[in-house]
């Protein structure tokens, strides 16, 4: 049996950002503490945020590393109580919305945050007593404005999920022209993220036809457009379909994840200084391979379908298919000049074991088409390097 749900208000436009404080209105906030980091407040984009709530108090955290931590949440969490604050605005990518996230969750409920994380069984404890949130993204990559999940470092090193539908921003604000300061390297590695999102979430095991024909689109899209994004970051065309592609690529993954994400997931919580994003692009190629070997109904004709979503025609044969996808995936990761692989970003085989453990623990292990061995990711991290 599928539950499918259909998700948050959002708006996407260039100029959405003015729609902030309206949104703030219909959430109940009368004075939200801003959650972000110091690359969005060095950019300017604060200010600009702050210009378009006008006279609303507010208040500000602006400590989120670049892999949220639980110790960030905790800061967080005491600006937020001592501020008076009634509500959420996450302001950055990724990181500033599962940290904002978080905090929604600890500014209300009791306990260590590890009691409510996905793995721990805690995810019926997120309850509707969470801090109202509204998502306001800068960057076209993780779709965290529309999801239901949060990834947070705890005390004890895990790189956690936490998923609960209380978690959904109350609205989503995608105003394209966040990213347009965006440098090229970011736009890449948010991009491919999106993307990764996209085809994981097509290819996972869970019947979500909905989430299937999003996730296709959104491939569709962000195929098209991340080498113009990346090469030409003032193309408002290729800014704002990258966002949509980013916003679908959550939208879809409400339906389940596989192999990329465990995997990234487990060495993004051994390094906490490799990049989400760039991970999964590393990860891609070699878990396409891995899941077009298949043999479910569901995945029939999956690498074909992505293969056209893709631009490249109707592929009859599967395998042919999963070579094409596999291959340009590679290829796109070398004209955006990401990394050539794990070795590049200074991953050794002496870090296998644990980042095994960790992916064969993680919450999107066993919605993979295929369900990796021990041995299968190990091969799937040789491959990557």
């Amino acid at each position: 049996m599928a539950l499918i749900k259909y998700i948050t208000d959002v708006e996407i436009a260039f100029g959405a950002i003015e729609k902030l404080p309206e949104a703030c209105r219909a959430s109940g906030m009368t004075k939200p503490l801003i959650v972000t980091d110091a690359g969005v407040k060095a950019a300017g984009i604060l200010a600009t945020a702050i210009q378009a709530m006008g006279d609303m108090p507010h208040a500000i955290y602006d400590g989120t590393p670049s892999n949220p931590t639980e110790a960030a949440v905790r800061e967080a969490t005491v600006i937020y109580k001592q501020s008076g604050c009634d509500g959420l605005i996450a302001l950055g990518g990724g990181s500033s919305m599962d940290c904002a996230k978080g905090a929604a969750i600890t500014v209300s409920h009791e306990g260590p945050l590890k009691t409510y994380a996905t793995i721990e069984g805690g995810s019926p404890k997120i309850t509707a007593k969470v801090a109202p949130l509204i998502a306001v993204p800068t960057t076209a990559g993780t779709g965290s404005e529309v999801a239901r999940g949060a990834i947070v470092i705890v005390d004890d090193g895990r790189k956690l999920g936490f998923h609960s539908w209380s978690l959904v921003p109350k609205m989503a604000i995608c105003d394209p022209a966040l990213t347009v300061g965006l440098p090229s390297g970011l736009t890449a590695a948010t991009g491919m993220d999106a993307i990764a999102h996209c085809m994981e979430t097509f290819m996972a095991a869970p019947y979500n036809p909905p989430a299937d024909g999003i996730a296709l689109d959104g491939l569709t899209r962000g195929w098209a457009n991340i080498q113009t994004a990346t090469e030409d970051g003032s193309n408002q065309t290729a800014r704002l379909e990258m966002m949509s592609a980013s916003m679908q690529g959550a939208m879809a993954f409400q339906k389940g994840l596989g192999c990329v994400h465990s995997l990234s997931h487990s060495l993004g919580g051994l390094n906490p200084r490799l990049h989400h994003g760039t991970l999964n692009a590393m990860f891609l190629p070699a878990v396409i391979r891995f899941n077009g070997k298949a043999d479910s109904v569901r995945n029939q004709r999956r690498m074909q379908r992505m293969a056209y979503a893709m631009g490249f025609g109707d592929i009859e044969d599967a395998d042919s298919a999963t070579n094409t996808v596999a291959n340009a995936v590679t290829n796109m990761n070398q004209r955006l000049k990401l990394p050539s692989g794990l070795g590049e970003m200074g991953v050794t085989e002496a870090d296998f074991a644990a980042v095994i453990k960790g992916a064969m623990a993680d919450h999107c292990h066993g919605t993979n088409p295929r369900i990796a061995t021990e041995e299968d990711y190990r091969a799937m991290l040789l491959a990557a390097m």
